[in-house]
């Protein structure tokens, strides 16, 4: 069998991609590696979905880092009913609601408000979280940066509501994506201007797939960074934004080259 895998033809190409080729043949059947792998990912991306997400380890490296940081929650009380009723992940449970609503106005406006969501992985919450916010910062120098918020069973649209709440003209939800079979930990980000409760998917612009393997914390910044100042120039977000951050990137001095695969389409909703 060995012999075989080598005298693939395909093999040669495994080394460019996490996709599934070339795994050979035992009978009418997979070899038992390339199957016990595909039952460890699928157990992956299963323990991503149901594991909750640690936000006193967040709020703790939040702080650690300077960031101001709150703690909310929707109006999904538990991991069953937020996936099986997405609209209670889209809204503030009543407390978390009051709690913001209550908070004083700052002296000064947020220009934008990052909330980290666990979304469909908690684990990319938790990992790539904190790096991107990392990178980014330093290129938003000239943005007042309101308290970072930490939602739990929460939905993209969960940050429209807080950031019409904070009174953020811009609201960046980080949040953990539909993990796939080779990405458990990838986090989506959703960029939305003068958010409100009731604002449409086609009115936000999202960079998908960051993690070290697909969309990595520099790059990601860098777009994030693109999107948010083009953004506030045009007072808007969504179909009428397009990123063109690669054009800069090409201008600029060489970047490490970023895999084709690396900026996967979306699907945290």
């Amino acid at each position: 069998m060995n012999d075989s895998l080598d005298k693939d033809p395909w093999n040669a190409l495994r080394r460019f991609t996490h996709a599934r080729i070339a795994l050979g043949r035992a009978g009418n059947s997979l070899p038992t590696a390339p199957l016990l792998a595909f039952d460890l990912a699928h157990a992956q991306a299963r323990d991503a979905v149901h594991h909750p997400l640690d936000a006193d380890t967040l709020h703790h490296a939040l702080r650690a880092e300077g960031f101001e940081s709150i703690d909310v929650h929707s109006a999904a009380p538990d991991r069953e009913h937020y996936l099986r009723r997405p609209d209670w992940g889209r809204r503030l449970s009543d407390d978390s609601h009051r709690a913001l609503a209550q908070r004083p106005k700052p002296a000064q406006a947020n220009d934008v408000v990052f909330v980290i969501g666990d979304g469909l992985s908690a684990f990319a919450a938790l990992k790539q979280a904190i790096p991107l916010l990392q990178a980014v910062r330093p290129k938003l120098n000239d943005w007042n940066i309101g308290p970072v918020v930490v939602a739990r069973q929460a939905r993209v649209a969960l940050g429209d509501e807080i950031g019409e709440l904070l009174d953020a003209s811009f609201v960046v939800m980080l949040i953990g994506e539909r993990p796939g079979l080779s990405s458990p930990d990838s986090l989506g980000i959703y960029i939305t201007y003068a958010p409100k409760t009731g604002c449409s998917d086609a009115q936000r612009n999202c960079i998908s797939n960051v993690r070290p393997e697909g969309l990595d914390y520099p790059l990601a910044a860098h777009k994030l960074h693109y999107l948010l100042t083009q953004a506030r120039k045009l007072g808007l977000t969504g179909v009428g934004l397009k990123d063109d951050s690669d054009a800069l990137l090409a201008s600029a001095p060489a970047h490490p080259a970023v895999a084709d695969d690396s900026q996967s389409s979306a699907t945290q909703t």
